[in-house]
């Protein structure tokens, strides 16, 4: 019963197959294979557009870092939730890579950021008062760290209020996978169409090994060239990007990567009803997706501490339990069993 985190999944089959079919022969370097050349064909298709450019990486921490420093400058600051992975989980890998940027925290319940709040730190923005690190860019993430999906219109709605003010926009998309299942939004829809300038495409959660894709979009694309300058300065240049690439190749060909967030996001509803089914459980924020969080009675987290059930005990009193394309139903029954005994 290992529901502590969808990376700690197996890889998906056709990723393995698909590494195993570019290790033969010699390739071009640095992105120059023909790998990466039918991932960009892929990614047009996915994002309906070719007005882009990408960069591959093998962890989620180095694409949203990297992303960030070419849309937020060494003096300015980004505005993200106060949850948001780049502020909690990241070692200050934003503020390092940019530079100094600094992070500017603002609330929302299910780390999803509080309308009024964007509104009154946008409204305070000036950066002609010296005293002050300036707002430069907003930073959104789908799914959020509580595990709730943004909406298409909020995002674009978001967006719209950054950019009339100036800011450049990110999303951290590590698992866009599951907030595109759950909203049945397209890839598109939800990135570049909404406003977005720069997202980062998790699909190591969805089942790669480790692949995180950066897109520009549209004018951000002027960045480009700075962006391998960074990602080549702090060592996410990957000679063999082939590798990388072919596990993008194999997750975004025919939707595999969609389909398997599918799979974990059911996974989740059935162990949320697991959950919910005993007296006295709640949960604390929606699943929207690949996430259970769950406010449990203290005879249940003795009992599943007892029992060797992998999940995290998160900030705020539930306990989150993540699901993966590769959950076994045997896991979610044996779950049922172990609550029911309780």
């Amino acid at each position: 019963m290992d529901f502590a985190s969808d990376t700690t999944a197996p890889a998906h089959p056709s990723v393995i197959d698909a590494i195993a079919g570019v290790n033969t022969g010699s390739a071009s370097s640095y992105g120059a294979d023909d790998v990466a050349a039918r991932v960009r064909g892929l990614l047009a298709e996915t994002f309906e557009t070719n007005d882009f450019d990408f960069w591959i990486c093998a962890s989620g921490t180095a694409s949203n870092a990297l992303a960030l420093s070419v849309v937020c400058s060494s003096i300015g600051a980004i505005a993200c939730h106060e949850e948001a992975h780049i502020e909690r989980d990241e070692r200050g890998a934003p503020e390092f890579f940019s530079g100094g940027a600094k992070l500017r925290l603002l609330p929302g319940h299910g780390a999803q950021i509080d309308e009024n709040a964007l509104r009154d730190a946008l409204a305070m923005n000036d950066p002609s008062f010296v005293h002050e690190t300036p707002l430069e860019t907003l930073s959104l993430t789908n799914l959020t760290e509580c595990g709730t999906a943004y909406s298409v219109e909020t995002i674009k709605h978001y967006a719209a209020l950054a950019k009339a003010e100036g800011l450049n926009t990110h999303l951290d998309g590590a698992r866009l996978a599951n907030a595109l299942a759950h909203t049945g939004a397209h890839p598109a829809d939800m990135s570049w169409k909404a406003g977005i300038d720069v997202l980062t495409l998790g699909l190591t959660k969805t089942g790669a090994i480790g692949c995180e894709i950066i897109l520009l979009f549209g004018q951000m694309r002027a960045k480009f060239e700075a962006l391998k300058a960074r990602a080549k300065r702090s060592g996410h240049m990957p000679p063999k990007m082939r590798f990388l690439a072919a596990q993008a190749e194999a997750m975004l060909t025919d939707g595999l990567w969609r389909n398997l967030a599918a799979d974990a996001n059911r996974a989740a509803k059935s162990l949320a009803n697991i959950v919910c089914a005993q007296p006295g459980v709640s949960l604390a924020y929606p699943t929207d997706g690949n996430e259970v969080f769950a406010i449990l009675t203290p005879d249940l987290e003795a009992k599943i501490k007892q029992a060797g059930v992998r999940c995290y005990p998160w900030p705020g009193g539930s306990y989150r339990f993540v699901c993966s394309w590769a959950t076994p139903q045997s896991d979610l029954e044996a779950l049922r069993d172990l609550l029911a005994e309780a």
